[in-house]
């Protein structure tokens, strides 16, 4: 549970090193971080950030959660996502697969949409369980707020490194347009003398939006940066979030943003004896947009994407219609065999990965 005295991190596993960006100096217009940040999205598309100012607003949603999750599960039942391709709600394990075989996940979690939470008491999309409503205005809309902040902050700086008109990519990803955004809260079971085991809680992917904004306490996340073929832990640092790029932004990009494929497994060495919870925001464009590269707006985006024509960087489909159809094929109970699960897959480079 949230709150609880953790292991460290094993110092004998298999690590990728991620570039530290510190967003006071990101703030400040700092040349040096500017590029550093860039040359992290581009590169694996993956960073620490330090001095985010979220601390507070994390530990409350780790409250939050901790409380959602105490209900009896035939009472977030109530408030499930379904198998229609919503995201928001309540989902349990083993409610998706994580593989092509159709191999059950072992995670639980509740998702938050941006939506309800900035328009709380109002409700756009759905109600939530009583500890997770309650908490709305004193823990899930502040930590909303401060992670569109950080995460808009990227896309100002991304927008200009791309070359493309001001304000573009927020007019994408614009606050006044419902979108799939959301907070999560998950929570994983201990997993004791599967340290070392193949087994994934949460499958192979690249995430289905623009921005990730990530805090976790255990080890578990691992990347497979592009060139590998082999699977790397990414050690937590107390105080640190990790921030990457998803499918919407390197599509986007054309292809220069990397959007790099990851999964969860049980965290390394005595860690795997704990509950392992983690949380995070997801920054999607908004429901309407198109996902294509910006080619006409940017000559950098256009050569990019002509560079790369194995790629599909129009793929005639809307934010949310992408969203939907990645949600709703990870659903066990939509599953048909195979074909299913190729579905729900997005920009993985490495698409028949298990």
């Amino acid at each position: 549970m949230p709150g609880t005295v953790l292991p460290s991190f094993p110092s004998d596993v298999r690590t990728h090193p991620l570039l530290v960006i510190d967003y006071g100096l990101i703030k400040s217009g700092d040349v040096t971080e500017l590029d550093r940040l860039w040359d992290a999205a581009t590169s694996i598309g993956f960073w620490y950030l330090k001095n985010h100012g979220a601390d507070q607003e994390v530990d409350d949603m780790f409250d939050m959660g901790a409380q959602t999750m105490a209900l009896p599960l035939e009472e977030r039942m109530k408030f499930e996502q379904g198998d229609g391709g919503q995201s928001f709600g309540f989902k349990k394990a083993g409610a998706n697969a994580i593989d092509s075989s159709g191999k059950l996940d072992a995670v639980e979690f509740i998702n938050v949409s941006k939506d309800d939470a900035l328009a709380f008491p109002n409700v756009v999309h759905r109600t939530y369980p009583a500890p997770t409503m309650a908490a709305m205005p004193t823990a899930v809309a502040p930590f909303v707020r401060k992670s569109l902040e950080i995460n808009h902050t990227f896309l100002r700086i991304f927008n200009d490194k791309l070359g493309l008109p001001e304000g573009t990519l927020e007019r994408l990803h614009s606050l006044e347009e419902h979108s799939g955004s959301e907070a999560r809260v998950i929570r994983a079971p201990p997993m004791p003398g599967q340290e070392l085991a193949d087994t994934a809680t949460l499958g192979a992917h690249t995430d289905f939006g623009s921005l990730s904004f990530l805090h976790n306490k255990l080890g578990g996340l691992q990347v497979m940066p592009p060139g590998h073929t082999e699977w790397f832990y990414v050690k937590p640092l107390p105080g640190h979030a990790i921030c990457n790029i998803g499918d919407a932004l390197s599509v986007f990009s054309g292809g220069i943003l990397q959007s790099n494929i990851h999964r969860v497994v049980p965290p390394p060495g005595v860690q795997a004896n704990y509950e392992r919870w983690s949380l995070v925001f997801f920054t999607r464009p908004g429901n309407s947009q198109v996902l294509r590269a910006c080619v006409d707006e940017s000559a950098l985006i256009a050569d990019a994407a002509q560079s790369h024509p194995e790629r599909n960087f129009n793929t005639g489909s809307t934010a949310a219609e992408w969203f939907a159809r990645r949600v709703k094929y990870q659903r066990i109970n939509n599953r048909k065999g195979p074909e299913t699960w190729a579905q729900s897959r997005g920009t993985e480079h490495t698409p028949t990965i298990t």
